[in-house]
């Protein structure tokens, strides 16, 4: 099959997913992308660039079976402008996020034009994929509430068929095989997460603090992608953890990430929003305990319910369980007997791998 892609945000999880799939596809792939950078501005634009140069490229002959967009992209206003015989082609949008439930600081920052867009897009599509059920189930029934708030003209019959055409397809993730760098002595703690207010930062150092406070013996990796406004607590927990921290700030290399991976026992989750989970699932395959928050997407990805024993992997989502939690796995560790017990995950993340996603979504975007 011919597919046409359109990335109007080339970067992060967007770029790792469409790279991924398309290096790995049977499918023939013509993509088209824009630079991570102003995304609001992307999806203000992104439709009228794009369907630019799809008609540019459909008058000197080019073609396609389908169309597969992310969700940065007006899919109905990108339609609107195209031609019949590109217009007319089945298309699917991929939600790696959406604008009505992406958190914001303040619900007065959220701008309902994007959600708006969002929603266009979603019954502009053939079919609608997401990264999770939690993603899925969480965008259908916020639209739900969101509709509500309209004074007339509710399209609700329209939004309860978006359930129909909406599936769950994960992204695959790039495998990791480490050396392990783990010895004994104290407990190497990992936070791996952009550095935003929706990844709740004081709730992971204010744990971190009661551990210090107790005398137990840690060290700190704080990694993750950093942006011009970040919390203020990273600031005072760099100093306060000064003797703590043995990796801090954002790492320019996958070399560089993968070899702390090598070295941490746990990484911990704190965050209040989370779709899917992609630094999950590579600290797990690099043999990495996760220590997770019982919400959002994580119970489903490590398959609660499912896999035995995985409740040791969660606390209760408050400091104080995380902060007990931190210090019963110092004290195995101290011990030399960390693992003792808690079963191996790296089967339940083995359908994550892209040797296995990669067929998958094949399949799907040919059905």
């Amino acid at each position: 099959m011919r597919v046409l892609a359109l990335e109007p945000y080339y970067g992060g999880s967007h770029k790792a997913f469409l790279d991924g799939w398309s290096n790995r596809s049977r499918h023939n792939w013509t993509a088209l992308t824009l630079p991570a950078y102003k995304w609001k501005w992307r999806m203000r634009h992104s439709a009228v660039t794009f369907a630019k140069e799809v008609t540019e490229r459909s008058e000197s002959g080019e073609s396609w079976d389908v169309i597969f967009c992310s969700d940065m992209l007006n899919l109905a206003e990108f339609l609107g402008l195209l031609r019949s015989d590109v217009r007319d082609l089945p298309s699917v949008v991929y939600f790696h996020e959406n604008q009505l439930t992406y958190p914001v600081r303040f619900e007065s920052e959220r701008d309902f034009q994007f959600a708006m867009t969002n929603l266009t897009t979603a019954l502009a599509a053939t079919k609608l994929w997401f990264n999770s059920s939690f993603h899925r189930d969480s965008f259908l029934e916020a639209f739900g509430a969101f509709l509500g708030r309209m004074p007339d003209f509710q399209p609700i019959e329209e939004t309860e068929q978006l359930r129909e055409k909406s599936f769950v397809y994960p992204p695959g993730v790039k495998e990791i095989k480490l050396e392990s760098n783990r010895g004994n002595g104290a407990l190497h703690i990992l936070w791996a997460a952009r550095w935003e207010y929706d990844k709740n930062a004081e709730d992971f150092f204010e744990a971190c603090k009661i551990l210090k406070s107790n005398h137990t013996a840690f060290k700190l990796s704080v990694i993750g992608e950093q942006f011009r406004n970040r919390p203020q607590v990273f600031n005072w927990a760099k100093e306060y953890f000064a003797t703590e921290i043995v990796n801090w700030g954002y790492q320019q290399s996958r070399a560089e990430y993968e070899k702390i991976l090598a070295e941490a026992d746990v990484m911990v989750s704190t965050a209040g929003h989370e779709f899917f989970g992609i630094s999950v699932i590579e600290a797990i395959s690099a043999g990495v305990l996760p220590i997770l928050p019982r919400r959002l997407s994580y119970p489903e990805i490590l398959g609660e319910g499912e896999n035995e024993g995985t409740e040791v992997f969660f606390y209760d989502g408050d400091v104080k369980s995380l902060a007990d939690k931190l210090n019963l796995l110092a004290s195995k560790k101290k011990n030399g007997n960390l693992w003792e017990k808690i079963p191996k995950l790296s089967k339940s993340v083995e359908r994550f791998k892209w040797s296995t996603v990669s067929g998958i979504l094949d399949a799907a975007l040919e059905n």
